[in-house]
């Protein structure tokens, strides 16, 4: 395992609450023992009002779901209880440093706080490379991996056109 050095990352913070502790401590637990399980070294909780909402771990090889990530699993399994799309107030305690996938996922969810263990650098150097994706998004469309093509816009947009008539909608 390569271990990369401090200032390639965010700084670790050291002033955490004993609250922080214990459910990061569960996220970490929960990665390792995933990995007893067949799945990913990665775990996550999500908590709102120092309450424990949710966890999650990585799933992907065992269910043959690429986007079953911890941090994906978590804000699924959260809004099925909650019975919402959002987590307002919500904390999430992630036992890696989200991928660009779920980074999103959470952005989208409306997390207020994100935090984190293992540092993206550390998951690299176990070969859990998430770079080539950012690396992707900065390229034209001529030039990524993945062909993207365009095509059908003018039929495609009923649709929006649909939504942004629609009076009873629900944003978000």
């Amino acid at each position: 395992m390569k271990i990369t050095k401090k200032e390639d990352f965010l700084p670790e913070r050291h002033d955490y609450t004993e609250e922080d502790a214990r459910f990061m401590e569960l996220a970490i637990k929960l990665s390792e023992e995933n990995v007893d399980l067949g799945g990913g070294p990665f775990g996550a909780v999500i908590v709102r009002d120092g309450e424990m909402i949710a966890t999650g771990t990585n799933r992907v090889v065992p269910n043959n779901d690429p986007t079953a990530h911890a941090e994906v699993t978590a804000i699924r399994n959260a809004c099925q209880k909650l019975g919402t799309f959002q987590l307002d107030g919500c904390t999430i305690y992630s036992s890696c440093e989200p991928c660009p996938m779920c980074l999103s996922a959470l952005y989208w969810a409306g997390v207020k706080r994100i935090c984190y263990g293992n540092t993206k650098e550390d998951a690299k150097g176990i070969d859990f490379d998430d770079s080539f994706i950012y690396d992707q998004l900065e390229l034209d469309y001529s030039e990524r991996q993945i062909r993207c093509e365009h095509f059908m816009r003018d039929r495609a947009l009923k649709a929006f056109q649909k939504w942004s008539a629609k009076s009873d909608k629900v944003e978000y």
